[in-house]
């Protein structure tokens, strides 16, 4: 068969960048492996004997997540899976140390490390499955119908669970899932394509009023829906996390794509408007703005979260007190969306300084897949996705440090949960699909370049086979 013009061809495997991201796949897992080990010592003054095992199940995972973007994706970014598994191994070893705090009878480390297994078989399905971005772009209204049902499910009698005081999960048999997960990926491809397609409607003034021209006050309705939307979710299922994150990443998406700073300031408005309404008149809202502004209050009570958070960081101090040397199950919930307090506990200033640069790192390369993704609603698309794990892990981090309320939401990747960490391993893989689409087109536009460049007006072509 007649084979592709070399200005079009990928370079043949193994690609640089592959070999970069098996590297650094190594050595997140011996970071991760080093930090069990000092918290096992810390913890029992003994050398662990499942180190080895430890250490091969960390490679198993990574080789099997390298196998796949080697196949399926080989000119994908080659930093993102090495910073997601090193995230993911240092809450195993923190959720580890919850374990062996609390004692007998709890088992978060064993059924995080499922999940994570899990996580990476989703990762695999994903970009099997999810072959061209553009193909989101085509069923997005599919995809939005799906994500309302998800984001509903929970209100549905005898499926929902209150959990906390949130409705967030549904109860299927023995298990318990939590299918905002989802909704907010499939809500973050819709809002992009959406705002594709309507971009000149967005942005060009069309409107007369008197002698000037104004932007059509029409297309505010969907971001005015979408404010509603929030705040609905707030108030049926008692939820602040989620409701504010899918908010901020709407109206992100939206000012991205018009570059129409108006649009910003109105979402804000209208965000703290609702904010202020539901602190007065919903009672879980409120008691988590009181909690903010005063958690000394009730420091046995709702404001003992923060309270204890406060005493580990304080008693981390810049070095930490040891892996395995502090108290971190003295936090509530510490498991869930208080682990950036326990790691802040045991490894100090130091190791909390690690998470955030690990999630900027994240961010940034999120970023720059968008940047080079091959068409605008693969930019967009990419840019939503990595708002979604930049904006959950600020809040969370933001609100353990008292900048913002707290918002139930957990730590991509470190906290426990096998709803968050199975959604955030196909959000990642999608990241994955765009960043080799952008690339592939790159280096062909930069290879015919180099070709004209040097006045090569023909390529050579072998027989079809």
């Amino acid at each position: 068969m007649l084979r592709r013009p070399e200005a079009l061809r990928r370079p043949p495997s193994p690609l640089p960048r592959r070999r970069t991201e098996l590297g650094l796949l190594v050595a997140a897992s011996l970071i991760v492996t080093g930090a069990y080990v000092l918290m096992i010592v810390g913890n029992t003054s003994k050398v662990p004997s499942d180190v080895g095992p430890l250490l091969g199940a960390m490679l198993a995972l990574g080789l099997t997540a390298h196998i796949a973007t080697r196949i399926f994706a080989r000119d994908a970014h080659p930093v993102i899976l090495p910073v997601v598994f090193l995230l993911n191994g240092l809450g195993y070893v923190m959720l580890t140390r919850i374990d062996l705090g609390y004692g007998h009878g709890y088992d978060f480390a064993p059924l995080q490390a499922g999940w994570t297994a899990f996580g990476v078989g989703v990762y695999v399905v994903t970009l099997i499955v999810i072959r061209r971005s553009r193909d989101l772009d085509r069923y997005r209204y599919l995809l939005l119908a799906v994500a309302i049902a998800l984001l509903l499910s929970p209100l549905v009698p005898g499926l929902g669970v209150s959990v906390y005081g949130a409705r967030l999960w549904i109860h299927i048999g023995t298990t318990e899932f939590q299918p905002v997960e989802v909704a907010k990926i499939l809500l973050c491809i819709f809002f992009a394509s959406y705002f594709v397609e309507r971009r000149e409607l967005l942005t060009i003034p069309t409107m007369r009023l008197g002698n000037r021209l104004v932007v059509d006050p029409r297309p505010l309705l969907p971001i005015t829906a979408a404010w509603l939307f929030a705040i609905g979710i707030m108030s049926l299922e008692h939820d602040i996390g989620f409701s504010a994150l899918l908010f901020t990443v709407f109206i992100a998406l939206l000012w991205i794509t018009t570059g129409r700073t108006g649009y910003l300031v109105f979402g804000l408005v209208i965000f703290l408007a609702g904010a202020y309404i539901s602190s007065k008149y919903f009672g879980q809202v409120h008691v988590r703005v009181e909690t903010w502004l005063d958690p000394w209050k009730t420091p046995t009570g709702h404001g003992e979260q923060l309270v204890q958070a406060w005493y580990a960081l304080g008693s981390g101090g810049i070095g930490g007190t040891g892996l395995g040397l502090g108290q971190p199950w003295d936090i509530p919930v510490v498991q869930a969306d208080f682990i950036f307090a326990a790691i802040g506990e045991e490894m100090g200033l130091l190791g909390s300084t690690m998470i955030v640069v690990a999630f900027l790192v994240l961010v940034g390369a999120g970023l720059r897949i968008a940047q080079a993704a091959r068409s605008e609603f693969a930019k967009l698309a990419a840019t939503g996705l990595t708002l979604i794990v930049g904006f959950q892990a600020f809040f969370i981090m933001a609100g353990i440090l008292r900048l913002l309320p707290l918002t139930g939401i957990t730590l991509p990747f470190v906290s426990y949960g096998g709803s968050a960490l199975i959604a955030n391993y196909a959000l990642i893989a999608i990241l994955m699909r765009i960043s080799d689409e952008g690339t592939a087109a790159l280096e062909a536009e930069e290879r015919t370049k180099r070709m004209a460049a040097t006045g090569t007006t023909t390529v050579p072509v072998t027989q079809f086979r």
